[in-house]
């Protein structure tokens, strides 16, 4: 299993990717917040535009992981769209993924990182607090559903 920078023509994997990495959870979404995290061909152009997208791929090129990053400000990145196939999850894609992340974010400078997510995600939650994210106390409307930010100082 290899990281990269995504281009354009892996848009169909990462749709995949997030598809399936989401549907078990399409049921305690609202229908714009589900469709808002696992993206359209349209939507995810915008994804590639305004953020850096890595994938995490298999020697016979299979997308099996994917997340996103932004450096919102000076000092701070935040992830979105971080999914991992089902079949693939478990076996340490994810750390590898957000170990990336945050290199690409040192790299930058920043000296925090966010990312937002929701309750149905308790799997992703309890990830996220082992690799060192703490929630921020700070909670948005997302399509009608609480999202929770979550921070790392690096």
């Amino acid at each position: 299993m290899s990281i990269r920078k995504a281009t354009s023509a892996d848009a169909s994997g990462i749709l995949a990717c997030l598809a399936a990495a989401f549907e078990v959870y399409r049921e305690s979404y609202t229908p714009a917040a589900f469709a808002d995290t696992a993206l359209t061909p349209e939507t995810i152009q915008g994804r590639f535009q305004e953020m850096t997208v890595f994938v995490a791929t298999m020697e016979s090129g299979e997308i099996v992981g994917t997340i996103a990053c932004s450096v919102v400000n000076p000092e701070e990145g935040h992830i979105r769209g971080m999914a991992i196939l089902p079949a693939a999850q478990g076996s340490g894609i994810a750390a590898r993924l957000l170990a990336h992340a945050e290199v690409h974010f040192r790299q930058r400078n920043c000296k925090r990182i966010s990312l937002d997510t929701t309750a149905p995600l308790k799997r992703a939650i309890r990830f996220y607090k082992r690799s060192g994210f703490s929630p921020s106390g700070k909670v948005q409307d997302f399509f009608g559903m609480h999202l929770y930010e979550y921070v790392k100082t690096i």
